[in-house]
């Protein structure tokens, strides 16, 4: 994580919970979802709860209980369980079921309310066993499992994918969703008792002043064009190749950067030897990777939200990306940056974001102007008011009646 969440003063009115977090990923793994989790349990735990994590074992790592108190806040105890690798995916596990481990641990400390984050085996086995003991359940929509089929060569799967996530997330008290767009989706799908819970940026590491000089230098002269996330098939990378292919055309000289890693960088690299691959970088390297670039390529259609997205935009720089997610909530075309209309016909899609590309490319001198109106948006985007949405629903879910005015930072 970058940095702490404020410190909020606890009312007295509002009750200490016991919560129980289950999830397939989370740090040091780097991804959106653990991300995330990560940041609402610095939150929850910042407000004066307890939070119980419950995750797979890393690799080389103990599997003894770790218990993190917070000064005189809310603890956290970490509790690894038994994991596979999972497929395709370096660095990620798979928690594997674990109903009656659950059911002996919270019929003996049993939590106010559980969150699944992941519809895994871990996942399933934690709503099983919430529900056999009659404890409240949330979860949390975080990523388009039914919608990555497609990329991997399984489309014909989609429908079946979806169908055991709705039957999922349709057995919990309520299901989270990042955008009002998600959320109405799912409920056209069939998704019952959808409710929406934003995503926050943290500005102060996220940040233009973090530009350095020395990548600068590295990268060479002219623009920067930046793509940060997995290197893997559902990322649409031959689209950010291809628009920037486009966009330089019109600025020989600009420069594409990649940040991230996958089973799809060695076909790139081979493929395309003049751009740049940084690999995966974390805490300062990467917010420093950020405010050094001048335009952000985001082409991925799978995300449920894209937390690169508003990481992008509290660094100062424009987003091109399609308009769904995080850019159809937070980037306006024109002002911080450009939205593509997302139709589903692949083809044409991708005319259009090459097209917006090239557009772009006639313009950089506003790219900066356009960077300081998306790093203005991105200051909105606090994570204390996401943490107070979601300390809102785990009390709801129990039956608590909801704090109208929420506490002030202290």
């Amino acid at each position: 994580m970058s940095s702490p969440l404020h410190t909020e003063s606890r009312r007295p009115s509002r009750p200490c919970l016991n919560l129980a977090l289950v999830t397939e990923t989370w740090p040091p793994e780097v991804n959106g979802v653990a991300h995330t989790l990560a940041r609402l349990v610095e939150g929850m735990r910042s407000r004066g709860h307890r939070v119980q994590v419950l995750r797979p074992c890393q690799p080389g790592e103990s599997k003894a209980v770790v218990v993190a108190p917070l000064e005189t806040d809310g603890l956290m105890e970490e509790r690894p369980l038994p994991g596979l690798p999972l497929p395709g995916y370096s660095g990620l596990r798979m928690g594997l079921p674990a109903r009656r481990r659950l059911t002996a641990l919270w019929t003996e400390h049993r939590p106010d309310a559980v969150y699944v984050a992941t519809e895994g085996p871990l996942g399933h086995s934690a709503l099983r066993a919430a529900r056999r003991l009659g404890i409240p359940v949330a979860s949390g929509f975080h990523t388009h499992f039914d919608g990555y089929a497609r990329y991997y060569g399984v489309g014909w799967l989609t429908p079946l994918v979806r169908a055991v996530l709705r039957r999922f997330h349709n057995r919990c008290d309520v299901t989270l969703a990042p955008t009002q767009a998600l959320a109405t989706s799912l409920a056209g799908h069939g998704f019952e008792r959808v409710r929406v819970m934003a995503r926050g940026v943290d500005t102060r590491h996220f940040t233009p002043a973090r530009r350095s000089s020395r990548l600068r230098r590295q990268w060479g002269p002219g623009p920067v064009v930046l793509s940060v996330g997995r290197l893997a098939p559902e990322k649409n990378l031959g689209l950010v190749v291809e628009a920037f292919r486009a966009l330089q055309e019109r600025v020989p000289e600009a420069r594409l950067v990649l940040v991230g890693d996958g089973p799809s960088r060695v076909a790139l690299e081979r493929a395309h030897p003049d751009l740049i691959f940084t690999g995966q970088q974390v805490g300062q390297a990467l917010a420093q990777h950020y405010a050094s670039a001048d335009l952000f390529l985001f082409p991925s259609t799978s995300e449920t939200f894209g937390n690169v997205v508003i990481e992008a935009m509290a660094s100062g720089i424009p987003v091109l990306a399609f308009d769904t997610a995080a850019a159809h909530e937070h980037v306006i075309s024109g002002v911080s940056g450009a939205r593509v209309r997302f139709t589903g016909d692949v083809t044409a899609d991708a005319a259009a974001f090459v097209t917006a590309a090239a557009e772009l490319a006639q313009i950089p001198e506003g790219w900066s102007e356009m960077g300081r109106h998306a790093r203005a948006c991105a200051r909105g985007l606090d994570w204390v008011e996401v943490v107070a949405e979601f300390e809102t629903v785990c009390l709801e879910i129990l039956g608590e009646p909801r704090d109208a005015s929420p506490a002030m930072d202290g």
